[in-house]
């Protein structure tokens, strides 16, 4: 007590004869040297032998959080390197196990659902976007019959329908929009993307009377709703912030679309129309339960918006990848008219079959900028780890990333190569998955309440996720991606504006991650051009 008197006592006195703002300042400086300390030896000396290694951090309540948020891939790859498949870091104040690998990407998405849950994690996103009483804001069962209800608009024949309409809408945007007149030019190319493929698939899916009421302005408000992923909004989800007033205006502008053309459609009393919304409108929940008017909208929103990040994303990735590297993009023309001929006729749904470049090019792309790098679930039950001691309790958030593996080069030779050609089975970069793994069509199947899909998660490539919440539009987007390509190399040569193999950095401001802008690429019409 005498030694800490002696040493006080002097910081007191100084501390007193300091001023207001001063005093303050030291306060808090004082205030954060404790929190370090105590954190450091936090992570230290109160570590649980069952738990993952916790990745250390100087100031752990704030820093992993910032560190992951700047670029998730290097974040993943760095702690992988130093901690092995499965660590624990702390995001947003809370414990977050990583398990990266085809064996975490099978234990967090193959999980039961009594193990783990999303509805807990993404409903604080997806309501505020989507609307209220679907997807994530309602049981996991009524998530289920909702997916089932919208699977009619993803069978063979509706496909079939749609590639000649997507060829179509953007054939007609590439005429009349000013950036793309004339012999040449320079367009930043992913607001462009994000149009075309809204236009697309709003046509496609949800037919063209939705279509004809969507136009550019309208295609940017679904910009604004992407926007409302914003990481942060796992917790200011409620909070007035600019991105979240862009987001709650989008919501309800376009939901008022939505209902007043239901309510149009009853008052004229449809009957025998085939389009995903007439569907939706005379679809029943079990019990004989009719799907209210309300969800309906909401549901539209959910359709075309899970859709649209990833394929705008996608399809931007594309366009700058071949402008990085326009001899991949003749070697797409060379395809077409040896396969399809010379006069290179209007495509149709069987003519993709006959453009293995094409689907390779989808395929590479996803494997490199996959639109999700993170997809986390609540951990309902403590989750044994197989074959290491770990227990994975119920106060963490698991996180599987399976951009990782599709990146490692155990699996994929020179990991950070595009390049398309690998999906070729004698390719020397060819993966594994491509030599040693049997097709999808023989994986084993498993019906969560809206169709068989594959159960397979143990897999090193899963861009459209695996389990129960796997995309139920994986098909649709790879039409709609094969069909916007096809157009576009038929009638434009691409190139980088300074002629450089370089490509744009990712943005990761959205939990959707996309390249940043402006990311603009030379632009020059084909002979023979068909706009």
């Amino acid at each position: 007590m005498g030694i800490l008197q002696v040493v006080a006592g002097p910081l007191s006195q100084q501390f007193s004869q300091l001023g207001c703002v001063s005093q303050i300042g030291v306060a808090i400086a004082s205030f954060l040297f404790v929190a370090v300390v105590v954190n450091v030896l936090q992570q230290f000396l109160f570590k649980k032998p069952n738990e993952p290694p916790l990745v250390f951090h100087w100031f752990p309540l704030i820093g992993s959080t910032i560190t992951y948020g700047m670029d998730p891939p290097r974040f993943f790859k760095e702690n992988r390197e130093k901690y092995g498949d499965c660590f624990t870091f702390i995001l947003l104040g809370k414990k977050t196990t990583v398990y990266v690998g085809p064996k975490g990407n099978d234990f967090i998405l193959n999980g039961k659902i009594r193990d783990v849950n999303a509805e807990e994690i993404y409903t604080v996103l997806t309501t505020p976007v989507f609307g209220k009483d679907v997807v994530y804001d309602c049981p996991n069962s009524k998530l289920m019959e909702q997916k089932k209800f919208m699977k009619i608009a993803l069978t063979t024949e509706a496909f079939r329908q749609y590639v000649p309409i997507i060829s179509d809408e953007v054939t007609n945007y590439l005429k009349r929009t000013a950036d793309f007149k004339g012999k040449s030019g320079i367009v930043d190319i992913p607001p462009k993307m994000a149009q075309i493929t809204i236009f697309t698939a709003s046509h496609a899916l949800q037919g063209k009377e939705i279509r004809d009421k969507f136009d550019e302005s309208l295609a940017d408000l679904y910009h604004d709703l992407d926007m409302g992923f914003s990481p942060i909004n796992f917790m200011l989800h409620w909070a007035p912030l600019p991105w979240n007033n862009r987001r709650d205006y989008a919501q309800r502008t376009i939901a008022k679309i939505y209902m007043d053309t239901i309510k149009e459609r009853r008052a004229r009393g449809e009957t025998g129309a085939q389009d995903i919304m007439w569907h939706l409108m005379n679809s029943t929940y079990k019990g004989n339960v009719p799907v209210p008017d309300h969800e309906v909208a909401h549901m539209m929103i959910a359709l075309l918006m899970a859709g649209q990040h990833s394929s705008s994303s996608t399809s931007s990735w594309i366009m700058l990848r071949l402008a990085s590297r326009p001899d991949i993009m003749e070697d797409l023309y060379n395809e077409q008219v040896k396969n399809l001929g010379a006069d290179l006729p209007p495509l149709t749904y069987e003519d993709l079959a006959k453009l293995p470049l094409h689907a390779a090019i989808v395929k590479e792309t996803l494997r490199l900028h996959a639109p999700i790098h993170s997809i986390m679930r609540a951990v309902k039950t403590p989750m044994p780890v197989p074959g290491t001691k770990y227990v994975i309790p119920t106060d963490h958030v698991l996180l599987a990333a399976p951009g990782v593996s599709a990146t490692d080069e155990s699996y994929f030779p020179q990991p950070d190569l595009w390049e398309p050609h690998r999906w070729e089975k004698d390719s020397p970069l060819a993966p594994t998955i491509v030599r040693n793994v049997s097709s999808e069509e023989d994986d084993e199947k498993i019906d969560y309440g809206y169709g068989l899909v594959s159960k397979g998660a143990n897999s090193p490539y899963l861009p459209f996720g695996a389990g129960r919440h796997r995309c139920i539009g994986e098909q649709f987007a790879n039409l709609q991606l094969q069909t916007i390509l096809a157009v576009i190399v038929r009638n434009f040569k691409f190139r980088n504006v300074d002629g450089s193999d370089k490509v744009i950095g990712t943005d990761y401001a959205s939990l959707f991650s996309r390249p940043l802008e402006p990311a603009k690429i030379y632009w020059e019409r084909r002979e023979g051009c068909q706009l």
